[in-house]
């Protein structure tokens, strides 16, 4: 048998090979296609604006008119969707909601990324962090430039030091924002 950490280092880099981004994929089939194609090879669910059902076999994803469906949520629960693969999200016009759960790779330059990510300060409504152990204060003071955000959910994040700032920064710098919190 190889040793333990030599399966985790497999894993790892076939991870990455899966955030990989294709940007002449997301040119030839645009990006609400690529992305789903990314989130679904990653582990994770999408939903499709006018549809109640997540989407969560790659080769079941829908076929038609390019531009037919958008990705109107995102459920990457135990995904493994990574920094390197968020290019993914830049051309996403109508997200409303994101549940980053379990997910191992999400640390604060995530955050930091999808803060900054235009079309999502736009159309993020709802977000949800849960056990994932690489996010800091750090990573969600960031999300502060998610203008549109109406509710944040944060959960069992043990890297979230000084809940008490983090959430006032948050709050000063999104009044509108319902902010839930369940930290030790």
């Amino acid at each position: 048998l190889p040793p333990l950490g030599a399966c985790r280092g497999f894993w790892g880099w076939l991870n990455a090979v899966f955030n990989k981004v294709d940007y002449e994929r997301i040119q030839a089939v645009g990006p609400d296609r690529a992305a789903s194609e990314w989130l679904l090879r990653c582990g994770a669910l999408v939903r499709y604006q006018g549809y109640q059902k997540w989407q969560q076999d790659y080769s079941g994803l829908p076929t038609g008119p390019l531009g037919k469906y958008k990705i109107e949520a995102i459920n990457a629960t135990e995904s493994c969707i990574m920094y390197r693969g968020f290019d993914y999200l830049d051309g996403l016009e109508h997200v409303t909601e994101i549940k980053l759960q379990k997910c191992i790779y999400i640390q604060d330059e995530c955050l930091q990324r999808l803060s900054e990510t235009k079309n999502l300060q736009k159309s993020l409504l709802q977000l949800k962090i849960i056990s994932c152990g690489n996010v800091t204060d750090k990573g969600i003071i960031a999300l502060h430039k998610l203008t549109n955000l109406e509710y944040l959910y944060l959960s069992d994040l043990p890297g979230i030091r000084q809940k008490e700032t983090t959430a006032h920064v948050l709050q000063q710098a999104l009044p509108n924002l319902k902010l839930e919190l369940d930290l030790e």
